[in-house]
Order: structure tokens, then sequence, then C-alpha cells
């Protein structure tokens, strides 16, 4: 019999399955963007790879596209564990290999398990509005996407940019997604996907580092 917790999320999930006959591949423009954003959606499944569990939503690129997505998809809080949420620019698929991504690195946020409720949801819209509302300026075009993961040892939203080694560049866009997420004494961590892929999370060492309010930095040398 399942939990009281696991039919909320199956209903959940039920839910976001409806938004895909609800909502059409391309939304018009009105108040245009400076790009077009894919919405994209997996539910892992151990029995398939991992690029089969990968769905593509929709796109948008306009002010009115974007909440016609944030008000139709259901929470993050409210997905499975092993499920994804991605915002990507057209062209640019929410995977390391992708040729866009392959240089580049994240700004990754840990959200303490006994805050999830408070936090997740929190962080992934203000993530997105600080993305959609072009938030980071000229910076802005150096980013790939955002994402958020659904693990059962600690979800994990980011940032990906395209080059690891800009590091001025990717300073000033942690600097503004710090404030963003309201970090205050927390600590923000930069990572080169290339170090990420070969090694666990807890092993792999930070590019850059973003700590305490005032914002103090470290670059550490790959």
């Amino acid at each position: 019999m399942l939990s009281p917790k696991q039919v909320k999320r199956e209903a959940a999930s039920l839910r976001f399955r409806e938004l895909w006959e609800v909502l059409p591949p391309s939304i018009p423009s009105r108040h245009p963007l400076h790009s077009r954003w894919v919405f994209w959606f997996l539910k892992g499944d151990r029995t398939m790879d991992w690029e089969d569990c990968l769905r593509k939503v929709t796109s948008f690129d306009s002010i009115e596209g974007f909440w016609s997505v944030a008000n139709h998809f259901i929470q993050p809080s409210g997905l499975s564990w092993g499920s994804d949420f991605y915002v990507f620019r057209e062209g640019i698929k929410p995977m390391w290999e992708d040729e866009q991504n392959v240089k580049g690195g994240r700004w990754l946020v840990m959200v303490d398990k006994h805050k999830r409720q408070q936090l997740l949801d929190h962080y992934w819209m203000e993530m997105l509005l600080a993305l959609v509302g072009e938030q980071f300026g000229q910076d802005g075009e150096e980013i790939c996407g955002a994402v958020v993961n659904i693990r059962q040892k600690g979800d994990k939203v980011a940032l990906w940019t395209r080059d690891a080694m800009k590091d001025a560049v990717n300073y000033r866009i942690g600097q503004v997604l710090y404030k963003a997420l309201n970090q205050k004494d927390n600590v923000m961590r930069y990572e080169v996907h290339k170090d990420s892929s070969v090694r666990t999370g807890s092993m792999v060492k930070p590019r850059i580092v973003l700590s305490t309010a005032s914002q103090n930095t470290s670059v550490v040398s790959t």
C-alpha cells in the first residue's frame, strides 16, 4: 500500500503528464526575451538509458511564455526521487557531453534536507526569475541553463555556464545568484563539469567558492 507521501507524489506526476497535453511545443512571443529557452523533464529509470528518460516539454521566448510554463508545472518538491527539471537555451541539451557544456561548469547549491520544504521550490523559482529576467547582464550570455535534481541524499539546484576557465565571468554570475537566492552565510561552489563527471560530489574540488554575507571568494587552481 502506498504511503500518503507516495500518493501525493504520484498525483503530482499525473498532473505533470497532463501538462504535456496542455502546453503547445512552443509558446508565441509577446514581450520577447533575448533567448529562446527549452523546458526539459527527466524521471530516472534504471531500466532505461539516461538520455531515453529525458523529455522536452515546451519552449518559450517571452515573459508570457515563461509564466505559462511556470503556472502549469508542479513544484520540484512534488517530484519523485531521481527526477530532474532543466531550463536550457534552445540548441543546448542538458548534459555534460553537449558541445556547449563540455568545457563548462556549474554553480551548485545544496539544499538542506531539514529545510527542503522552505527552500527547494524557492531556490528553483528565484534562479529561473534571475535567468529569464536577465539579471546577469552581459555575463548572462555565458549561461547555458538551470537544473534542479531531486535526490534522497539531498536536492541540488545549479546554474551551468559555458567556460569553466572564465573565472571573472563565473565569479560575477555567482555573485548575482548568491544574492538572488539570499544565501547569507551559506557556501556556494563552482565546479568544473569534467571534474564532476569522474568524481563523486563530495570529492569534487571547487574552482571558485563564495561564502559569507560579504561574498569573499577564493579561486582554486585546477
